[in-house]
């Protein structure tokens, strides 16, 4: 019969307690403060708004081609806001408008070609900042951080 210090050895190292409800709101909060820092200097050096940056970055992330109605849902954009928002990425160089499918009244926006190349200069800091705090975690923290980042995105986007 096991003994409890038996049990003990073959437990592993005593598990410390999941950070609470309050250390997750600061330090997201915290990040979220710092990547706007980020977007806000991004828009100033661009002549864009906050929001316009947000837009170019969810026509990136987008795994089909954007277009102004998907992104006025994935915004919560108004009509008026959904057009001017485009147009100013248009004009800067950022993306690229493109009627493309039998329905000529749909417009596809596309990252437009070396706008990319601005963007991961300006957000290269972010890049490196994520790296380094990568590097202190093993892969099965990281999957979980990761799972973790995937359920919140999820459970945010339920909200909308």
């Amino acid at each position: 019969m096991a003994t409890a210090d038996d049990r003990e050895r073959h437990a592993g190292p005593p598990q410390a307690p999941a950070p609470d409800l309050r250390s997750f709101a600061v330090h997201l909060r915290r990040t979220n403060g710092e990547i706007n820092r980020l977007v806000h200097t991004f828009a100033g050096a661009h002549g864009l708004h906050a929001t316009d940056v947000q837009a170019l970055a969810a026509v990136v992330d987008a795994e089909e081609p954007m277009t102004p109605s998907r992104l006025r849902a994935h915004l919560g954009l108004t009509s008026g806001a959904v057009t001017a928002c485009p147009d100013r990425l248009e004009r800067a160089g950022h993306v690229r408008g493109v009627r493309e499918s039998a329905d000529r009244r749909v417009v596809h926006l596309y990252h437009a070609d070396g706008a990319r190349a601005a963007a991961r200069a300006h957000f290269r800091p972010l890049a490196e900042a994520t790296e380094a705090a990568r590097s202190r975690f093993g892969p099965e923290e990281l999957s979980a951080a990761l799972r973790f980042l995937v359920a919140l995105d999820e459970e945010l986007s339920r909200i909308r």
